[in-house]
């Protein structure tokens, strides 16, 4: 019994270290991609996804990562109740990234 527990805890430890492990710390400066392609994230192209409530969401698919913010009027009201279906993601949001997305 307690060597199944010191493998569960080696296994664990080195499942938390690798958590970490490629990208580093992220810092105040959310506009870069520090992934395997790492680049600006204004060269990557964005789609709209719509959600159940019809509220819209600029989405970027870059392959392993993706992102979501919620897409807003220049007054900073959300642009909800929208004519695009529900659900559904729309626009070229897998463009700009070299690495392919199975999905």
């Amino acid at each position: 019994m307690k060597v199944t527990k010191v493998f569960a805890l080696i296994a664990v430890a080195g499942l938390t270290a690798a958590c970490s492990a490629g990208h580093g710390v992220v810092g105040p400066n959310k506009s870069l991609d520090r992934g395997t392609d790492s680049k600006d994230l204004s060269q990557l192209t964005a789609g709209i996804w719509v959600d159940p409530n019809g509220c819209e969401h600029w989405i970027i698919d870059d392959g392993v990562e993706g992102y979501a913010d919620l897409r807003r009027t220049p007054d900073g009201k959300p642009v909800c109740n929208s004519e695009l279906p529900r659900n559904v993601a729309t626009g070229p949001f897998k463009q700009g990234s070299p690495i392919a997305d199975s999905l």
